[in-house]
């Protein structure tokens, strides 16, 4: 049996981005709470509640990075890594709710639309949108995207840049046209938005936490591939999951020709893993073709 580990943690690079992502996030909020009572926008305000959510996901993300990077323990044999994807499944669902309740709030403005002093709120979200490009930059940078739950935080905060988008466009409407519906249909429209970056992320970490297979990744395509390898006559009781969104694991049994040098079956086997799947956490059991009885080997 081959147990193979491998580290992809960019958890450095990654608690870099999401402390200073939320930093901006939560000075930039406090500053559209306080333009959104001013200018009485809906569009501004929903996309302030939704800097608030980002706050806490960029927060409880950041948290859930530098909680998942701990060392393993007895009874946490891989650690606290998938901590990070429950951060995104919360961040997910906070993303599902908020859209709610920005639709409810918007369809009520709908049927009474206030009076906004449209040149506040412009002045406002364009603020707020080079705040959420400078934010989304940072956290869509190198390999930081890659990481589930810091794309969670990264889809929370296009959800900001495309309020930000909207409530420009909604002042812009009123000072041009007078049309105060403007904003009621702008917030509602990210909500549509949100809602939609929401259940990709919920779909994505449900995923993850059911042991599903990595996205890319084809298990009849690896089955195929190792019975390539030379010597092996079968494979059986494939699995491939996540342990978290960027760290890949692979278990399965290799029958190989007896008399054949299971440590050469087993190196040829991982090496073709990662150089063509990047799978490096590898538990490959090598039974001997005719025997009943499995003669193991562990690598570290």
């Amino acid at each position: 049996m081959s147990h193979e580990g491998h580290s992809h943690d960019h958890g450095t690079t990654n608690q870099t981005a999401l402390k200073w992502s939320f930093i901006l996030i939560t000075v930039f909020m406090v500053v559209e709470v306080i333009g959104g009572l001013w200018t009485n926008s809906l569009a501004l305000l929903s996309d302030a509640g939704h800097m608030l959510s980002d706050s806490a996901a960029l927060g409880l993300s950041f948290a859930a990075i530098w909680y998942g990077s701990r060392s393993a323990t007895s009874s946490k044999t891989y650690g606290y890594r998938r901590f990070e994807v429950l951060a995104a499944f919360i961040n997910g669902l906070a993303l599902v709710v908020i859209a709610v309740y920005i639709t409810y709030e918007g369809i009520q403005r709908l049927m009474d639309p206030p009076s906004v002093v449209s040149t506040g709120m412009l002045i406002v979200a364009t603020i707020g949108l080079i705040v959420n490009i400078v934010v989304a930059r940072i956290l869509h940078s190198g390999d930081n995207h890659e990481n589930l739950n810091v794309r969670s935080a990264f889809l929370h905060v296009l959800g900001d840049l495309l309020g930000s988008v909207g409530a420009i466009t909604a002042a812009i409407l009123i000072m041009l046209f007078g049309w105060s519906l403007a904003d009621p249909i702008a917030s509602m429209v990210v909500a549509v938005l949100v809602f939609i970056s929401g259940l990709r992320v919920l779909r994505d970490s449900v995923h993850v936490l059911m042991e599903g297979t990595p996205e890319g990744i084809d298990t009849k395509q690896i089955k195929e591939q190792l019975l390539t390898v030379e010597h092996v006559k079968d494979l059986h009781d494939l699995h491939v999951w996540s342990i978290t969104s960027d760290f890949p694991a692979l278990s399965c049994h290799l029958v190989v020709e007896e008399g054949t040098s299971q440590q050469k079956a087993l190196k040829n086997a991982n090496e073709l893993l990662h150089r063509e799947y990047g799978i490096h956490h590898t538990t490959i059991q090598i039974d001997m073709e005719n025997r009943d009885i499995c003669e193991d080997t562990i690598c570290n």
